[in-house]
């Protein structure tokens, strides 16, 4: 299974924006590619768009063809929808696939997490899950937490939750570090200035290539 982060980084509000727009296109995309993509986590921005979007790949193998579609620094061209007349038009975002289990998350002690069940929130239809099979994991050392109702299976949802925990963890102990914000706005000057691999055009997010 693969993972996806798109990411405003410390971009403007039209950034957020433009992840918001990117995460509908990544899912027409993937759906256009027989792939199937949920979201795990969505982090909303200041206007109501998002800051951030964690979703998973059920596909075992993704093609490559579509990965280098959705790896790296991102750039949306667009006069400001947020700030009528503003001069800049050029708003960068990116994405980063990679896999929960390649070693790069911190392995977390299950008699350190607490479960419960509960029922998915689902809006209807004939997929929504209906069973107590949506999970609610703890971590207890650190208080974080997290909900999965994305599969059927009650031992699939806590499998997606241990590795989300494990996510956040990390970020949590990347957000310690003393020089993690200004990591963070490097990061984004330095996707500005780099060469998107993706450029998308307009109020309808089309793409370029």
């Amino acid at each position: 299974m693969s993972w996806i982060q798109l990411s405003s980084g410390r971009g403007p509000a039209e950034c957020e924006r433009a992840v918001a727009l990117a995460w509908q296109r990544l899912q027409q995309e993937a759906a256009e590619a027989g792939l199937s993509v949920h979201a795990l986590e969505i982090i909303k921005g200041k206007t109501g768009d998002y800051q951030s979007v964690l979703a998973a790949f059920t596909t075992s193998a993704l093609p490559a063809s579509f990965c280098q579609r959705w790896q790296g620094s991102l750039l949306w061209v667009c006069p400001s929808p947020i700030r009528p007349g503003h001069a800049r038009k050029n708003w960068f975002f990116s994405a980063h696939l990679f896999d929960p289990q390649d070693g790069h998350l911190p392995e977390l002690a299950v008699v350190d997490v607490e479960f419960s069940s509960c029922r998915a929130s689902g809006a209807g239809g004939q997929h929504v899950n209906t069973t107590n099979s949506a999970v609610r994991a703890r971590h207890r050392p650190s208080g974080i937490s997290v909900r999965i109702e994305t599969e059927r299976s009650q031992h699939a949802n806590k499998r997606l939750a241990l590795q989300l925990l494990a996510h956040k963890l990390a970020e949590q102990q990347q957000q310690q570090n003393q020089q993690h914000q200004q990591q963070r706005w490097q990061q984004h000057n330095e996707l500005e200035r780099g060469n998107p691999v993706r450029v998308f055009d307009g109020p309808r997010f089309l793409p370029r290539n």
